[in-house]
């Protein structure tokens, strides 16, 4: 089962006892690793159910789960494969009760959330209301409470944002609800608070392993530390995977302090460096770890290759934007003229607004391309509708689901309406839903409006108790089929689109939506929303209670065949044959170096950035281009533009050199290779 490891990983799959840190560096083959260690717990002896391999993408615990079970079969699915917040929502589900929180809670989204902040903090201000959410995600990442952050306020609009936190935190309890900060933070307070409920779940999970562990926050550290029983079991059965030079996600919270504190809260902790990388040339290796070299080290590690040398890496120097972009379309072409899938090429930068001049020249040259990290599935107006609806079923506290299904499509309630009811709710202190049936209300709405609300509560009800009994395929189907019939959604789509084509996609995106749930519903998809082992068939409504944890539904083209673009950030954990890492200026890459704060700040800035630049170029499999700019646009205006120090610090021999005579022949060939392959393409005139 394991004669295909090398040596270093082959020692971190078979220590099976007491805490290990797995340094995994670009392509060298943590996914594999992990896997191979669950096969071979399950073989010593451990019950899949006491295994939990936690990831940060639900797509990176789809593709653990499929490997998984390639190595193991069945047993597999026993396994717990699942994102940290997975991890937190099923913990709340089984014992959130000990927090006062009902089994069915409500995960908001970031719409719920800005709209409840909003109200909150008496503003009309979404982009106001953006600001608070992320301070207050910023302070509850950080572990803070209301108080905590207020105490720690640096001027008066933080004890601002401290107070809205307050009034924020009582409505998400008064409607039974969590965001995703709450996620990490209430199974911690849980774990923390409850020693009965914290034995049973160390007793549970035998060993856990953590991917991309680098990743993590101080509060997600904390929750690991209380599942394996830190200070409380004399060896601790943890395997930590990641990379200290592919930390690229300290503004969301994420700490390299995690890296440091392991081996000194788990002095046993057994270090294991994995260096050979099975994805890249040496040329392209030797470039990463030349502008790797500044940053301090952790754990040294130097990455190597057996494929060989293979092409230099090329820096090309750019007259601007769609200089650039038209090189990079002439780079492709050669590359298709060579044998290269479109889907072999990608394009990758620092930030979204450089994508423009690049999707500007392939449409002009018909080339195909995708946006990675574009609009999510769930980001839909369309499904956002639809899950409202979905939980409001699983949660009747939800107000913002309420408003949201009350409203979509229309039901003859209006704003003054709801207001109304809104006013009795907070009287009573009830939830909208509840308010519907309650006397006081007779007494202050007009009896047509009264009619309407009850009309939707009766739906609402009618629609949950044939949610909560609809187990399977064929039941969930004529469920969500005649749901949206009776609220006539179609029309609905129809009537407030901007076209008719636009309406077609949208209704097509809602159908893909309800394929979606049907195949739950049967037992076909796993908690990531990606194909697994059969499952035994659940309800409707337990469905339900878990969509708004989903973030991504793999859509119908993703397989196609076109160039990607993408940036860094979203670019991490894939790779292409053949990459070309653009706009590599002082200012885009470093990203604005001369941001405020202290020498100290500055300097961690540009070791994370320079670890995004380390990513990008580990992205490589068989060629690499790095193109700057000579002049960036800033407004109407073109400014001179400096190389980024990173260019230099990649130590390339002909990097001095980029105008040399050899560099203009190698671009001429591309240009050359390029006009041929699209005369080629193009149709032959009569």
């Amino acid at each position: 089962m394991h004669d295909t490891l090398n040596p270093a990983q082959l020692d971190a799959v078979h220590h099976l006892r007491g805490p290990s840190l797995v340094l995994a560096g670009a392509g060298s083959g943590k996914t594999r690793v992990i896997t191979h260690k669950i096969a071979r717990l399950i073989q010593a002896g451990l019950a899949p159910e006491r295994i939990a391999a936690i990831t940060f993408t639900n797509k990176a615990a789809a593709e653990m789960r499929e490997r998984a079970r390639t190595l193991v079969g069945k047993a597999a699915q026993g396994v717990l494969l699942c994102t940290f917040h997975a991890l937190g929502v099923r913990i709340l589900r089984e014992d959130g009760a000990a927090l006062g929180l009902k089994p069915q809670f409500s995960i908001l989204d970031t719409d719920d959330i800005v709209g409840l902040l909003k109200d909150c903090g008496g503003t009309t201000d979404a982009t106001t209301a953006r600001h608070w959410q992320w301070r207050i995600s910023q302070w509850k990442g950080a572990g803070l409470t209301p108080e905590q952050a207020l105490a720690q306020a640096r001027d008066e609009a933080e004890a601002q944002i401290a107070l809205v936190m307050a009034r924020y935190h009582e409505r998400l309890a008064a409607y039974q609800a969590v965001d995703f900060d709450d996620l990490i933070l209430l199974p911690l307070k849980l774990l923390r608070e409850h020693a009965e409920v914290r034995q049973r779940w160390q007793q549970r999970l035998g060993h856990v392993l953590v991917d991309e562990y680098q990743d993590t926050s101080a509060v997600q550290y904390e929750l690991l530390k209380a599942l394996v029983g830190h200070g409380e079991r004399p060896e601790p059965h943890l395997t930590c995977v990641g990379d200290d030079d592919q930390s690229i996600y300290g503004w969301r919270g994420a700490t390299l302090d995690n890296l440091k504190r392991l081996p000194q809260d788990f002095p046993t902790l057994k270090i294991i460096k994995l260096e050979q990388n099975y994805r890249s040339t040496n040329a392209i290796l030797r470039a990463a770890n030349a502008v790797i070299g500044p940053n301090p080290k952790l754990f040294p590690k130097t990455l190597w290759s057996a494929l060989g040398e293979g092409e230099p890496v090329r820096v090309l120097a750019c007259d601007h934007e769609e200089h650039e972009a038209e090189r990079a379309v002439a780079r492709i072409q050669a590359l298709r003229a060579q044998g290269a899938a479109w889907r072999d090429c990608a394009i990758l930068y620092r930030a979204n607004h450089q994508s423009r001049a690049f999707e500007v020249a392939l449409r002009k040259a018909q080339i195909p391309y995708r946006v990675s990290g574009g609009t999510s599935f769930f980001d839909r107006a369309e499904i956002k509708d639809l899950c409202a609806w979905l939980r409001l079923l699983a949660n009747e506290d939800d107000d913002p689901a309420f408003l949201r299904a009350v409203t979509t499509p229309r039901r003859g309630i209006g704003h003054q309406t709801l207001a109304q009811l809104g006013q009795v709710a907070a009287g009573l202190k009830l939830s909208l839903f509840e308010t519907l049936f309650a006397p006081t209300l007779q007494a202050t709405l007009a009896p047509k409006a009264l009619a309407a609300l009850h009309e939707f509560g009766r739906f609402v009800n009618d629609l949950q108790y044939r949610a909560r009994h609809a187990v399977g395929h064929e039941a969930a189907r004529a469920v969500l089929t005649a749901w949206l019939a009776d609220i006539g959604y179609e029309r609905h789509l129809h009537d407030h689109a901007d076209s008719p084509q636009q309406a077609t996609q949208r209704w097509a995106n809602v159908l893909d939506f309800v394929d979606w749930m049907v195949q739950r519903c049967g037992g076909q998809l796993d908690d990531a929303g990606g194909a697994t082992l059969e499952r035994t068939p659940c309800p409707l409504l337990e469905v339900a209670q878990t969509v708004a944890l989903i973030s991504t539904l793999a859509e119908r083209e993703q397989d196609q065949d076109a160039v990607t673009l993408s940036t860094l950030h979203a670019a991490k954990g894939l790779e292409w044959p053949h990459v070309m890492l653009v706009g590599v200026n002082e200012g885009l890459l470093p990203f604005k170096p001369d941001a405020d704060g202290d020498a100290a700040q500055i300097a961690a800035r540009i070791e994370e950035e320079r670890r995004l630049m380390y990513v990008g170029i580990t992205r490589a499999q068989r060629t690499l281009v790095v193109s700057w700019l000579k002049a960036r646009r800033q407004g109407r205006e073109r400014v001179a533009a400096q190389p980024s120090r990173f260019i230099a610090e990649m130590q390339l021999e002909a990097a001095p050199a980029q105008d040399d005579p050899r560099a203009r022949l190698r671009a001429l060939r591309e240009e050359f290779a390029a006009r041929a392959a699209a005369a080629a393409q193009a149709p032959s005139r009569p």
